[in-house]
């Protein structure tokens, strides 16, 4: 566990530069490109924690199915299988497919249907939302940021520590259109370098984080022997 209960992310190096890990209750955008390793960087958090730590959580995934997902974590080496006691994964990409032309407006009700339900059975510490871009996209606020604000005390009132992942179309987007930058607990960027001609380096930092003296220097990040890992950037 994190100093002072944190939630760790596991991911080797970087918990260190966040004071331990991220205060529990903090929502969290996990911002990046596509390719970023968003998703595992995320599922990370849910495993590690249920294996090590026996947290409970929750993946809702609304775009990509869930055994498409699975399919992807178990060549990472963590198979949802051996953490299903603990981690429930919510595939509510195929409810849209089943459901397609029903209202916009129902979707965020449907959302907040599953996450409420699944709070009240399995009384998850984590959750994680794959991603807010999606579900933002399906809801169509018609006044987004009051709407964005309501979404976030929502959330809160769930009484779990939430990643939000998000979508970046560029490295230098704004991390929200609506508030959500400032409405967060704790941004962390992730995104994809380029050192020269021939390779690319995934990068992470952590752009803030309420309650916390962290480091907003970026770090390499590594996927390598079955673990994540931030390192120092590798000279340019």
């Amino acid at each position: 566990m994190g100093s002072s209960g944190r939630i760790r992310t596991y991911v080797q190096g970087f918990d260190e530069k966040l004071s331990g890990g991220i205060p529990p209750g903090h929502i969290v955008l996990l911002a990046g490109e596509a390719g970023t390793m968003k998703s595992t960087v995320a599922w990370n958090v849910l495993h590690s924690g249920a294996v090590k730590e026996g947290r409970t959580g929750a993946y809702i995934t609304l775009e990509q199915s869930r055994e498409s997902f699975a399919a992807h974590l178990r060549t990472m080496g963590m198979d949802p299988k051996a953490v299903e006691d603990k981690v429930s994964i919510v595939d509510l990409a195929m409810i849209r497919k089943n459901l397609e032309g029903m209202a916009e407006s129902t979707w965020l009700e449907i959302f907040k249907m599953y996450a409420h339900n699944l709070k009240k059975s399995l009384n998850y510490e984590l959750l994680v939302i794959d991603s807010l871009t999606v579900l933002l996209t399906l809801a169509r606020f018609d006044r987004p940021r009051e709407q964005m604000f309501q979404l976030f005390e929502w959330l809160r009132d769930l009484k779990a520590t939430t990643l939000l992942v998000s979508e970046m179309r560029t490295k230098n987007d704004e991390f929200g259109a609506h508030g959500e930058e400032f409405l967060a607990d704790g941004i962390i960027h992730v995104k994809m370098e380029r050192v020269d001609d021939a390779n690319i380096q995934r990068r992470i930092r952590c752009v803030k984080m309420r309650g916390s003296a962290h480091s907003p220097n970026y770090y390499t990040l590594m996927f390598e022997n079955g673990f994540l890992q931030a390192t120092r950037v590798i000279a340019e």
